[in-house]
């Protein structure tokens, strides 16, 4: 596997060819998930061969934006199998890739190890200090599609999504679930505050 190399090649292609209104799927969530997969591997215990895949997932599990939102995990996984044998990945090694880039798909089903890691990092920011700035780029972005008018709108809906959410690894519980628990107080108390 030539990772190295495979990281240069999406994160160059995400950077250049990603639609600029895209505030929250954007070049920086893929190095954020990649940076929250490295901490939670660490102290998961993940090195090696599957340590390479679970980052090689994280920068892949966005690509399909570059072709639209919709169904966009299916989307990455066509792009990586079609560039990831170009860097000596194998089928068996892709496979456990896209395992891992479907189980980022909302509602969050994970099947193994790795893909609960993928899956927590990619909603690590819900437990994080960045929370309501991470998550104003995600409302631009959801109001740019007209899924979202309103403010009061954009908190029902985090409401809804952080009282469904759950991590999966005992490193993000630790590290995550007090603040992400805040966090849902906070957005509670702001509904229907400016309607």
């Amino acid at each position: 596997m030539q990772f190295g190399e495979a990281k240069k090649y999406i994160l160059g292609k995400l950077k250049n060819e990603l639609p600029r209104y895209l505030s929250y799927h954007s070049v920086e969530h893929v190095k954020d998930v990649f940076d929250s997969c490295k901490s939670i591997a660490a102290s998961e215990g993940v090195k090696g061969d599957d340590l390479k895949l679970l980052l090689t997932a994280a920068l892949f599990h966005d690509a399909g934006f570059l072709k639209g939102p919709k169904e966009h995990e299916k989307k990455s996984c066509q792009i990586a199998k079609k560039n990831l044998p170009l860097y000596g990945y194998n089928a068996e090694q892709i496979k456990k890739i896209c395992g891992m880039i479907m189980a980022t798909k909302v509602p969050q089903q994970p099947q193994n190890h790795l893909e609960e890691i993928i899956c927590d990092a990619d909603l690590d920011y819900l437990g994080r200090d960045d929370f309501f700035t991470i998550g104003d780029k995600l409302f631009a972005e959801l109001s740019v599609y007209g899924i979202l008018s309103t403010e009061d709108e954009w908190n029902r809906l985090q409401v809804r999504f952080l009282e469904s959410h759950h991590y999966f690894t005992k490193t993000a519980i630790k590290l995550r679930q007090k603040r992400k628990d805040k966090h849902l107080k906070l957005v509670k108390s702001k509904i229907g505050k400016n309607t």
